[in-house]
């Protein structure tokens, strides 16, 4: 799907005097740092905001401006109401996540009398009323920046700051082969409204928890390759997670590590939830992709960079998922 439909969702923006935003669910900088750009601009225009997600805000985001007002999907009150759903960076319903058993975007459109959306990912089906979706687009962040300039509304630090994190976590600080010229406008576009580059660039980029380096530990010692190095695969456990103290936010990236080995043109990473499940990140160069491969699994995502739940044992699971990879790779005959 390929439609900013900018003007008719800045029109359903103001016509709504409340709005609740919704992040996908194990959010990363995209989905956190649009909607808190969104935030920040609508309550700007006046607009009462509430953000929800499924899980927490991921601690290394925590600094950016309105991330402390993010609230769980549970403390949703049963009298709540809003005029606007918007959910932001959720390429279908199911990615915002279940609460107690049960898809977080029922719970949410009940309560609220219109619904839009504004998302990047080319597998959305387009699942709401009010659709702002381009494929194209490096991150959900480009999106919001030219939203935000239509509603009428100028770029300051804090802005800078959550477009930042948007766009640069989701184009790999620049390097993914999505970085376009659009990209690099919109970059220049936050240093001239005072980006605080290299504070945001080491945060983002640089700094690790410490129990994300006791994780990253036990990927490499769990990392294999396969059809002559050009596939790589990281499994991580349940007790890799709890030796290590590590949440599902301290394994967000480390699929790159198997990607960035030289050679190396697919990779996976298989985790096990806490909730059950394996939770499978795939990546590729291209002109590889991934993103039928997830689908094939009930996931989706990008060309190049997707993702799936998967039911059954995490040996199981890696084993059906690596298959599929392998027989990707032999009929590209790469």
């Amino acid at each position: 799907m390929s439609d900013r439909n900018l003007s008719a969702l800045a029109e359903t923006l103001r016509a709504a005097q409340s709005v609740c935003l919704v992040s996908h669910e194990f959010p990363d900088g995209d989905t956190i740092g649009s909607a808190l750009a969104l935030r920040i601009g609508l309550e700007r225009l006046g607009k009462t905001v509430e953000h929800f997600c499924v899980h927490k805000v991921p601690d290394n985001l925590m600094e950016l401006p309105g991330a402390t007002r993010v609230r769980l999907a549970e403390s949703l009150r049963g009298d709540e109401r809003f005029d606007l759903l918007l959910c932001v960076d959720i390429a279908d319903e199911r990615r915002a996540g279940t609460l107690d058993g049960k898809p977080v975007m029922d719970m949410l459109r009940v309560r609220c009398a219109r619904t839009a959306q504004v998302d990047h990912h080319g597998t959305n089906p387009g699942y709401c009323e009010v659709n702002s979706v381009d494929g194209s687009a490096a991150a959900a962040g480009l999106l919001v920046r030219e939203l935000l300039d239509v509603l009428g509304v100028a770029l300051d630090t804090d802005l800078a700051a959550c477009l930042y994190t948007a766009i640069a976590t989701d184009t790999g600080n620049f390097s993914h082969g999505n970085t376009s010229a659009e990209v690099f406008r919109a970059a220049a576009s936050l240093m001239d409204a005072g980006l605080e580059l290299t504070r945001w660039n080491r945060r983002l980029f640089v700094e690790r928890a410490m129990p994300k380096q006791l994780l990253i530990a036990r990927a490499m010692n769990s990392l294999r390759y396969l059809c002559g190095g050009r596939l790589g695969v990281i499994t991580l456990s349940r007790q890799d997670f709890a030796e290590a103290k590590a949440t599902a936010e301290h394994a967000d990236d480390i699929v790159n590590i198997a990607l960035d080995t030289e050679g190396t043109v697919m990779a996976l990473l298989a985790r096990e939830e806490a909730s059950g499940g394996i939770k499978c990140s795939l990546r590729a160069l291209a002109p590889l992709r991934v993103d039928e491969i997830a689908r094939s699994f009930g996931g989706g995502g990008h060309a190049q960079a997707s993702g799936c739940t998967v039911a059954g044992e995490l040996g199981e699971v890696t084993e059906r998922v690596t298959a599929a990879m392998e027989k990707e790779l032999k009929k590209q005959n790469v």
